[in-house]
């Protein structure tokens, strides 16, 4: 007798099979951007020390939680918003860092902005960023 597979399992498998190459991609942003190892961490949810350097020395082994995923979506989509929105690589993956004084930030960085760690404050960056790009 085969067992019904649930929703439950489909995501996991879902999630087990996107975790590898979804990490390889946020550490390419990361490395972009001049992210140090605790502003990832805290940028991927707060992911424990130990576990981020084990997924440092293999990432398609990661087997991240759906929050995880989500957040590097997001930061996915940040990502290509700027590069859309400043065409010039150099000033593409300095915007996280600059001053910014959209009422959002007010007047600090991005950033700054998302590593209030919340999954929010990464969604609200790609908010604002949808909206100049007038999504």
């Amino acid at each position: 007798m085969t067992a019904a597979i649930t929703r439950e399992d489909g995501q996991a498998a879902k999630g087990a099979r996107l975790s590898g190459p979804a990490l390889v991609l946020f550490l390419k942003i990361a490395e972009l951007w001049g992210l140090g190892p605790a502003e990832a961490r805290v940028l991927l949810g707060s992911l424990p020390e130990s576990t981020f350097y084990k997924y440092l020395k293999a990432p398609q082994t990661a087997h991240l939680s759906h929050d995880t995923l989500a957040r590097i979506s997001h930061l996915l989509g940040i990502y290509k918003a700027i590069n859309l929105l400043l065409p010039r690589a150099e000033s593409a993956d300095a915007w996280v860092r600059r001053p910014n004084d959209a009422p959002l930030f007010k007047g600090r960085s991005a950033l700054e902005y998302m590593l209030g760690g919340e999954f929010e404050d990464i969604a609200a960056v790609r908010r604002y960023l949808d909206a100049q790009r007038g999504w």
